[in-house]
């Protein structure tokens, strides 16, 4: 019953967070000029949604933690559908630059209850000892968000406008996603034998858990720096290296493919190997693919390790961020350390684009790569510290 209840759950959560990424995070690639000539707006504050959609979720990421300790997803992920749908409703509608972004603001809020960290705390709760796999699922299916909405988006705009097109999105989260969490979704929270009551009481962390957190908060927040960041300037990067554009798009486009193949490889034999081995392998490789490509990024084999050692890295770091803390921390107070955690992830996740974008235009291809190695090796010395501190991590 118990791994019938997680695989109904995976399977619903993997068509929302679907449709949660490619209706927001995803749907400016392809509505964005559209939406600038019709508003009138430039094209950094159509993207600039992104950032204040992150920045206000990372702000309400550790209160909605620990709700989601309290009652569960259902109610909360159900009520985030809603909220999602009301955002998109109003986006469709609006005039101008303050009613643009504030629909992306109230898109943030929805993200909070119903996309990422949500998601991984739900099935912590259903999946129990089977959570690692669950959430390796989930990862691989939300993969496919770019592949199910970006062909969809353009065909619907053909069709109705963008404004028809986030109308239709609207929907989508009103008529299937709400009703999808209130089907697949527990009312209480389930932590196997503790019960529901002791995730409602929280026990005071040592010092040593104290520690174990702020490594991770910081190993975490580097690896979203790069991977938000890096992914919306890789074919500039790539072309800043001297690639012909269509060299460039080619390599880009291996990202997707590494980031899914790695995380199956995860489902398939991450029993046969502890988390402290994938979480090093991970932020290792990061810096070495990044590493190489400011030396030699002109080269054709050199990028293309750099951008495999990219899509390896950010695959399995969408499982681990979810994984890792549940190994660390346990699942009774799960949803409370995850929306900490996401706090800093939510800020740098909203920093990096213009950050990068800055870096580019000042520095470069090899300002940004020289950048986000430095990141890298931050990520690396942290997450080797708290591998040392923690201890062997199953």
């Amino acid at each position: 019953m118990k791994v019938s209840q997680a695989a109904k759950a995976t399977a619903g959560l993997g068509l929302t967070q679907i449709v949660g990424w490619g209706t927001t995070f995803l749907m400016p690639s392809v509505l964005g000029r559209h939406i600038e000539r019709d508003l009138g707006l430039a094209s950094e504050i159509v993207y600039g949604g992104i950032t204040v959609m992150f920045g206000v979720g990372a702000l309400f990421a550790p209160r909605v933690g620990r709700l989601l300790d309290k009652t569960g997803a259902r109610a909360v992920m159900t009520v985030g559908s809603i909220v999602y749908a009301l955002s998109l409703a109003a986006l469709s509608f609006s005039q101008g630059l303050v009613s643009y972004l504030l629909c992306w603001a109230a898109m943030g809020v929805a993200s909070t209850l119903a996309l990422n960290t949500p998601s991984s705390i739900a099935l912590a709760q259903i999946a129990g000892a089977r959570a690692r796999q669950a959430i390796a699922v989930l990862a691989i299916i939300g993969g496919f968000a770019s592949t199910v909405f970006w062909p969809v988006s353009e065909a619907l705009e053909l069709l109705v406008g963008w404004r028809g097109v986030v109308l239709i999105y609207a929907a989508i989260h009103l008529a299937i996603c709400a009703p999808v969490h209130l089907l697949v979704l527990p009312g209480r929270p389930l932590v196997g034998t503790q019960g529901a009551a002791a995730a409602t009481a929280p026990v005071p962390p040592s010092a040593h858990t104290k520690r174990i957190f702020l490594l991770l908060s910081i190993s975490l927040a580097c690896g979203a720096f790069i991977f938000t960041g890096f992914i919306v300037h890789a074919i500039g990067v790539l072309r800043g290296l001297g690639h012909d554009p269509a060299t460039a798009l080619l390599l880009a486009s291996l990202i997707g493919p590494a980031q899914v193949a790695v995380r199956v490889f995860e489902l398939g034999f991450g029993h046969r190997y502890t988390i402290t081995a994938s979480t090093l392998f991970s932020s290792a490789v990061l810096p070495f693919g990044l590493g190489l490509a400011l030396l030699a990024g002109g080269n054709f084999a050199v990028a293309l390790v750099c951008v495999m050692a990219y899509g390896i890295a950010n695959g399995l770091k969408a499982v681990l961020r979810a994984t890792l803390p549940l190994a660390l921390f346990g699942r009774a107070q799960f949803g409370t350390y995850l929306g900490r955690l996401a706090l800093p992830q939510g800020i740098v996740s909203a920093s990096a684009p213009p950050i990068l974008a800055a870096t580019m235009a000042s520095y470069g291809a090899e300002g940004v790569l020289a950048l986000t190695f430095v990141v890298a090796m931050i990520a690396l010395i942290t997450t080797i510290m708290l591998v040392r501190v923690s201890g062997p991590i199953r």
